[in-house]
């Protein structure tokens, strides 16, 4: 994890952060003397469960992918933050009634700030319009927690995939994902042999092309279809 040198740590983090404006001169200058700026390198696991509290991430430029593991091993991913996303559950000893562990991964080379714990729950107490931000950021992160449930609860495999491989298709900005089966077996929370014997369903029919290591949609409206179905 490489931290930059004090004179690039505030760089553009007003531009970043939604609530800058909303914050008082004095609110505005304690942030700017406690923020940190990292950068860390594909498949660096920035927080789980057993680390310290180490503050808010305010995502510059990158992919982060927050998880939980089962007692087993299996994955299963909850959200996925990217460019001026801010993630709050870096900073769980702010919200003690968090109970379950996640840990936090760089699905790309990222670049982010960190707001200790303790300046922002500081800035929590004397700022209405933070507070609200937070909550706000803390209800669409358990809706998507709510959404996650109901997709394995309610939507078949196959539905789950085709969305997934769009959104990737997005993300990654082409129709050619560098993509293994055991990768998306972990986002989705199932086996590797699962995720394999349904591609090959789906190139079959002629859905995706599969090479080694790749994963092409070749026909993106009946995959769109699959999935809202």
């Amino acid at each position: 994890m490489r931290v930059l040198l004090k004179g690039a740590l505030t760089m553009n983090f007003a531009d970043y952060f939604p609530m800058w404006n909303k914050l008082t001169p004095a609110q505005q200058n304690t942030l700017k003397d406690t923020v940190t700026f990292r950068s860390v390198k594909k498949g660096t696991v920035i927080y789980n469960g057993s680390m310290d509290c180490i503050g808010l991430l305010l995502i510059q430029t990158g992919l982060l992918r927050a998880y939980i593991l089962s007692e087993d091993g299996r994955e299963i991913t909850v959200y996925r933050l990217s460019d001026m996303d801010i993630c709050l559950f870096s900073a769980s000893c702010i919200m003690p009634g968090i109970q379950f562990d996640l840990i936090i991964e760089a699905e790309q080379d990222t670049s982010f700030w960190i707001i200790p714990a303790r300046v922002y729950k500081q800035l929590l107490e004397a700022s209405a319009p933070l507070s609200n931000y937070t909550n706000e950021i803390m209800a669409n992160r358990f809706s998507d927690v709510m959404w996650l449930i109901e997709q394995i609860l309610w939507k078949s495999l196959d539905k789950r995939l085709a969305a997934f491989l769009l959104e990737e298709a997005a993300l990654q900005g082409t129709e050619q994902l560098k993509l293994t089966h055991e990768t998306i077996g972990n986002h989705l929370g199932t086996a590797r042999e699962v995720i394999t014997r349904m591609l090959h369903y789906f190139q079959n029919e002629g859905l995706v092309k599969l090479t080694r290591g790749t994963v092409e949609i070749t026909d993106r409206k009946k995959l769109a279809a699959l999935a809202d179905a």
